[in-house]
């Protein structure tokens, strides 16, 4: 009686360990499902999706294009994708995305001094409209940076952050680096022009297609506008407007809409744009470099629109 007793007990003890065990195996299976690669699920997806590879970007301004799928990366166009370019003001994707992350309150106050202006008239770079010894939350630096491309709010975060804009700019690189951006390199914070401040359109889609996982940058790029609280400088605040969809007239593109992005302009770079757009059930981020003209001319916005249109014209006649 006693030896049967001892084996039912040996017995639920072994079927409990065969139900962990169990549990186990199958909570791991959830977590493999659950996080599964999107890349493999678009593959999926794609049987009943229809599908465009190697669109033809010819024929706009820009000589420099990448259009990438932005779930996966997957690249359907590209021009000149891998030449180096000069990426403008589009750096300050990074500068806001790492800004981002390094910060632990985007409700505190940074002071700017007078010492994050210098320079930044002499070369005739774009502000926010932020004065000295003026009090302003991290936030609307970061709104401050990505919609009316302000070089001083680059100069205060990178200050707040890292102490100089030379130690935030290490702080940029080791983030491209481990993006696989490849062949990139920055020098400021701003994209003021040095001739060894380089990038590729193709990276700086690599560097868009990060940034917008990210819910803080998404809804900051994503901004027609962004009004401030009252500072001790301006009690009204400061309205920012977003210098792409100025130049954009309408966002609705054929089968989709244009969600976001940040332009870029230097004489050396020409005009860059690194917008992403809901085509279809997808979204696409494209990246052009290089068209003529200056600040107020906005052909790399046409460039953008003249894309997403065909991309959904392709994908309607592909369905």
């Amino acid at each position: 009686m006693a030896a049967r007793r001892r084996r039912r007990k040996k017995n639920n003890k072994t079927k409990l360990i065969i139900c962990a065990i169990v549990e186990v195996i199958v909570i791991l299976t959830l977590v493999v499902i659950i996080g599964w690669n999107k890349g493999v699920e678009d593959w999926f997806l794609s049987f009943q999706r229809p599908v465009v590879r190697n669109l033809d970007l010819s024929g706009i301004n820009s000589p420099y294009a990448v259009l990438m799928q932005a779930r996966g990366g997957k690249i359907i166009g590209e021009m000149g994708s891998e030449e180096r370019i000069y990426p403008a003001s589009m750096t300050k994707i990074m500068t806001a995305i790492v800004a981002i992350e390094e910060l632990d309150d985007l409700e505190q106050e940074i002071t700017l001094t007078s010492d994050m202006f210098a320079g930044l008239y002499e070369q005739d770079a774009t502000q926010a409209g932020f004065q000295p010894d003026e009090r302003v939350r991290a936030i609307d630096l970061l709104y401050g940076v990505m919609l009316p491309s302000g070089a001083e709010c680059c100069i205060a975060l990178a200050d707040e952050i890292a102490g100089s804009e030379e130690a935030f700019v290490e702080l940029m690189n080791k983030k491209a680096a481990r993006l696989g951006m490849d062949d990139t390199n920055f020098r400021d914070t701003t994209g003021l022009h040095d001739p060894d401040h380089y990038s590729t359109v193709k990276d700086m889609a690599i560097l868009l297609k990060y940034a917008i996982r990210n819910d803080t940058f998404r809804e900051i790029i994503e901004s027609h506008y962004h009004s401030t609280p009252p500072t001790n400088i301006h009690p009204d605040g400061i309205t920012f407007y977003s210098t792409m969809f100025q130049s954009l007239s309408d966002t609705a593109v054929t089968g989709g809409e244009i969600l976001g992005g940040k332009t870029g302009y230097t004489s050396d770079a020409g005009l860059c744009l690194a917008s992403f757009a809901q085509v279809g059930d997808r979204e696409y981020i494209l990246v052009t470099a290089g068209a003529p003209g200056n600040t107020g001319s906005p052909l790399h916005v046409q460039d953008a629109v003249t894309i997403y249109n065909r991309l959904g014209e392709a994908l309607e006649a592909a369905g």
